[in-house]
């Protein structure tokens, strides 16, 4: 299969140097020269639970370099989506599956309006990834799930031959047929620490030891949980401690969340598509959402009070 990995991020690269190992003509494609052109000449250093080793994998910027592939795999940034796919569409033929494997909701419908929605399949996945550097990542691909489905729930051949490639090369995929309450039962873990922890820039030890940040986190569950209802989405969870405690299933006290390293590197967030998302779907269909609201709002506040502060160092 010609898969093209659309942002060669650390998980873009660990699903790509996995589908690799496992026979695929892969494309890891990024807007990096200087990861690219490292990619191209060492290979992709990866460590892993097994040590380390180096992988020899195909990288462009270009989509144009790629051609038409038979499964686009999305995994840039959130706020990326739309100028990343409408810059890859030399990557779409009449064939071709794109699949979302990003944190939250509503890139499937961003995809959806680019590429026609009898492309697009969506997904989950708990595999995980650290960028060291230029073409060197840590690995965490044993053992954790990737979920992937038809938006409208139908288990096709379609479907079912991208999970068997995935299978076949060790990435541990199952098809859904509820694929989107599989996403919403993500997006209750990534509501239930996110923010919170880019808000007061707490590892999870920290955050996990005080009482009142477990309140406002259940808070946000709830909400997200009473959204998911009126939606009519079919979730595994009722209770929000569960997601309280699978968020921090198998993670170190030292853990520190996506949206906290984001910030600790002076970048924009995703939670327009975490936390924005429960909001977005309350505004929908009438359901209050004024924690998750009130979060969003301190997690601008701080990108706001960022970008001030680079713009000031720039002109300086």
């Amino acid at each position: 299969m010609k898969i093209a990995i659309l942002g060669a991020g650390a998980l873009g690269c660990a699903v790509g140097a996995t589908l690799t190992d496992g026979g695929h003509e892969v494309w890891l494609l990024d807007r990096s020269p200087v990861h690219v052109e490292t990619m191209r000449r060492d290979g992709l250093q990866v460590d892993d639970a097994n040590g380390s080793r180096r992988v020899a994998v195909r990288a462009a910027t270009q989509a144009s370099d790629v051609g038409v592939a038979d499964l686009v795999v999305v995994l840039v940034k959130s706020f990326h989506t739309d100028a990343a796919m409408r810059g890859a569409l030399a990557l779409v033929g009449p064939g071709t599956l794109v699949l979302s494997l990003q944190n939250g909701l509503g890139h499937e419908d961003i995809l959806a309006d680019i590429v026609g929605r009898e492309h697009v399949l969506a997904g989950k996945t708990y595999v995980g990834g650290v960028l060291r550097g230029a073409a060197h990542i840590q690995s965490g691909v044993t053992g954790k799930a990737t979920y992937i489905g038809e938006l409208d729930g139908r288990l096709t051949p379609r479907v079912q031959a991208v999970a068997d490639a995935f299978n076949a090369a060790g990435l541990m995929t199952t098809v859904s047929d509820n694929i989107m309450g599989t996403m919403w039962d993500k997006l209750l873990i990534n509501v239930a620490t996110g923010a919170l922890t880019g808000i007061t820039r707490l590892t999870y030890g920290q955050l996990y030891e005080e009482p009142l940040l477990k309140a406002t986190a259940l808070a946000a569950v709830s909400e997200a949980i009473a959204a998911a209802r009126a939606a009519g989405v079919k979730l595994s969870m009722s209770d929000p401690e569960e997601a309280w405690t699978l968020a921090a299933e198998g993670l170190s006290p030292a853990f520190r969340t996506s949206m906290l390293q984001s910030l600790e590197k002076g970048s924009v967030t995703e939670v327009d598509f975490i936390n924005g998302s429960v909001v977005r779907w309350g505004q929908r269909l009438g359901v209050p959402t004024p924690v998750n609201a009130t979060l969003v709002a301190c997690i601008k506040g701080i990108e706001r009070a960022m970008a001030d502060a680079q713009r000031k160092e720039r002109t300086a």
